[in-house]
Formats: C-alpha cells, sequence, structure tokens
C-alpha cells in the first residue's frame, strides 16, 4: 500500500496499473494526467484508497 501511495505521487499511471491493472482506471490516469500532472495525481490516490478499504 505505502509503495503505490508513493508511485501514485510520482508516476501516477504506475499506481493504478499495480493496482488496477490494464483496465479503463489505468486509461483515464492516463489521460489525466497529460492533461494535467494534478488530476493524474489525485485519481491515483483515489484509485489506490479505494482498492485498499475493499481488501
Amino acid at each position: 500500500m505505502f509503495l503505490r501511495l508513493v508511485c501514485a505521487f510520482f508516476l501516477p499511471p504506475l499506481a493504478v496499473f499495480l493496482t488496477t491493472g490494464l483496465s479503463l482506471a489505468f486509461v483515464i490516469n492516463i489521460i489525466l494526467t497529460l492533461i494535467g500532472y494534478l488530476p493524474g495525481i489525485i485519481h491515483a490516490f483515489w484509485i489506490v484508497s479505494k482498492e485498499a478499504e475493499n481488501s
């Protein structure tokens, strides 16, 4: 979990990929990161946190 949160800050798509694999969330995160780095970080934190709640 900690590693994914660190990745979410530095490489948001990597954190989402490690959490969900090749999924729609991964594609959305790539788009958000390309549009603006901050939206990609927020989305990655949200995906990683949501997955931590479910497990």
